[in-house]
């Protein structure tokens, strides 16, 4: 579930160890043509989002809200991350494909890609081969690696991390029809409500789930306290928290990657672990997985101090 780390002063000395050398390996030299395309996205959706506030309805608000509830806590929360990604629980495989499409619909990528490259975050955590950490600079792991998709393959190699989903056809089938599915729910939107609901249901919808997700990239690095001693940058942050459905509860999330709650404390709130409490409730949900005491015993920082 995690290992323990490597000293108190981890953050400083190996904040220190990157130099501008190091950092001026990560500066982008050339644009490939799928960063291109992915540039193109994010700046479309960052400019209907803007449109949106010339054509404000309560109606567009409304898809708004429950597109992006779908996609974000069942789409990329509950699925791509703590069940595709982590395994912490078992569901039956049609509601597990179910999940996954709402997380496709979210724009950050197929199940594949992002599976493999939050795999790679957590095996090459906050070091020179992390695709996105903070000691290469804020930006960078908020938004700019998604830039320079091409340097996962010289950072971490070949994605031969995902093999157990690419046995599924169903997961190899989204990913060679990816563009179609968000295009699709683009013309059914355009189709029910016209151009504010484009705006409203595709560019801020999108917006908001990409800056909320990318926070614990980012912000949760950077900001918050530090319970467990994961040997890495991860710090729980609240407001990120909030804004991601428990998320934001990173270091937590660092100490132990296989658990299915974030949110370890009885105050810490973590609207994706209620979801999957409640599929477990219902018998849809099994092998739900969860810290030891003997685990967090381990993992307390506080431990360090004890020979």
């Amino acid at each position: 579930m995690g290992a323990v780390g490597k000293s108190p002063g981890y953050e400083k000395d190996h904040q220190k160890g990157f130099n501008d050398q190091q950092r001026r390996r990560h500066e982008k030299s050339k644009w490939s043509k799928w960063d291109k395309v992915v540039a193109a996205t994010v700046l479309v959706t960052h400019l209907l989002a803007f449109c949106g506030l010339f054509c404000f309805s309560w109606k567009g608000f409304g898809v708004f809200l429950l597109i992006g509830i779908v996609t974000s806590l069942f789409g990329v929360n509950l699925s791509y991350h703590r069940h595709l990604t982590h395994k912490s629980f078992n569901l039956p495989k049609w509601l597990e494909y179910s999940f996954a499409y709402c997380g496709v619909h979210a724009l950050q990528g197929d199940p594949l890609s992002w599976v493999s490259n939050h795999r790679f975050h957590h095996q090459f955590a906050d070091t020179e081969r992390d695709i996105h950490s903070p000691i290469v600079g804020f930006w960078h792991s908020h938004m700019g690696w998604m830039f320079d998709l091409s340097s996962i393959k010289e950072k971490c190699g070949k994605r031969n991390n995902v093999a157990d989903l690419e046995k599924q056809v169903f997961y190899r089938w989204i990913r060679k029809t990816y563009i179609i599915h968000p295009l699709s729910l683009a013309t059914l939107l355009y189709s029910l409500g016209g151009f504010p609901y484009i705006c409203w249901g595709m560019g801020a919808r999108v917006v908001c789930v990409y800056h909320a997700t990318l926070l614990v990239n980012s912000a949760a690095h950077t900001w918050g306290t530090r319970v467990w001693n994961t040997g890495d940058l991860s710090r729980n942050n609240w407001w990120v928290a909030i804004m991601t459905f428990g998320e934001g509860w990173h270091n937590n999330h660092h100490a132990f990657n296989s658990s299915a709650r974030h949110g370890l404390e009885w105050w810490q709130i973590d609207m994706t672990w209620y979801v999957v409490k409640f599929l477990e409730a219902v018998g849809l949900a099994s092998d739900v997985k969860l810290p030891t005491q003997i685990q967090r015993q381990k993992m307390a920082i506080k431990s360090l101090s004890v020979n």
